[in-house]
């Protein structure tokens, strides 16, 4: 729909996904492939090594300096993907206070999870920051040590912080999310992760850990990555480590629909009738249109 859309309205894509940032990383992360671009120019995509942490305040500042350097040129800047506080933190501008470090207890933090588990960890983060701790997945170790983090040198939860952020966007704003049956997403949810098996994830991960990518790495946490190291590391059978990560994505796309759902300037579009995708396009083509084009641009562009 994004590659459609991009070609009608002369848009440049920039990836809002977290983990597609990382070479190497390509069939777990479900990385768009140069043929299905089209030609679409899509940004934030392979620029860090897998050893290299990115952060919500880097995507931000290369996402503003993105959006000028596309608008400059006559083109539609369009993100496109789904980590929610990177997207939103460039939609309205969050201004992230400089917190400050404290080592040793990031330390400490770890050392627990790593005796207790990743869910005490996040019980923890539970206890101090609900509404943070209900948006991290448990297997989010670095961005649950960064909440319990600031909590600790401000006795701030990161979630009233963020509250307390502008809501007003500096950009011209046209948001449009898509949504479906429950029932249908789980089930392509696991279809993908199928053909992932196919296409070579378990060997993926693998080549990884053989370059020496460590297990602890930002990039190794994410979602297909943890749960085949699990079962490359002996912890769990292949089949067993399958049903966890579905599992966990299907709650990672709970969360995701929930997060969105509380921007309120999203223009909802359902599209569980995939057959029908003409139509849907359509639909979603006359939101952006309407916000961003002329009746006379739009009706010259149509004329085409």
């Amino acid at each position: 729909m994004s590659i459609e859309l991009a070609k009608e309205l002369n848009c440049e894509i920039i990836s809002g996904d977290s983990m597609q940032v990382y070479r190497e990383m390509d069939i777990g992360t479900a990385k768009i492939t140069r043929e299905e671009m089209q030609g679409i120019p899509h940004h934030l995509i392979d620029i860090h090594s897998p050893d290299e942490p990115y952060s919500v305040a880097e995507f931000q500042e290369q996402s503003h300096h993105l959006i000028r350097d596309i608008h400059a040129r006559g083109k539609l800047p369009f993100i496109v993907g789904g980590t929610g506080l990177y997207v939103e933190s460039v939609c309205y501008d969050y201004q992230f206070a400089q917190v400050g470090e404290d080592k040793e207890f990031r330390e400490a933090q770890a050392a627990f999870a790593e005796e207790n588990g990743a869910e005490l960890l996040h019980a923890k983060l539970a206890e101090v920051d609900p509404e943070s701790a209900q948006k991290l997945h448990p297997n989010d170790q670095r961005r649950i040590i960064r909440a319990l983090e600031i909590y600790h040198l401000t006795g701030i939860p990161l979630s009233a912080q963020l509250a307390g952020q502008n809501r007003q966007s500096p950009y011209q704003l046209c948001l449009v999310g898509l949504t479906m049956d429950r029932q249908m997403l789980y089930k392509r949810i696991e279809a993908r992760i199928d053909e992932m098996l196919k296409q070579g994830l378990v060997e993926e991960v693998s080549s990884l850990l053989d370059k020496g990518y460590g297990t602890d790495l930002v990039s190794m946490q994410g979602l297909g990555y943890k749960q085949i190291i699990s079962y490359l590391q002996g912890r769990e059978s292949l089949e067993e480590a399958v049903e966890i990560l579905k599992r966990d994505t299907r709650r990672f796309a709970k969360r995701q629909l929930s997060w969105f759902r509380h921007m309120k300037d999203i223009s909802w579009v359902d599209v569980t009738e995939p057959v029908n995708f003409s139509a849907k396009f359509e639909e979603i083509r006359d939101i952006i249109a309407g916000k961003f084009l002329s009746n006379l641009e739009y009706t010259s562009k149509q004329s085409k």
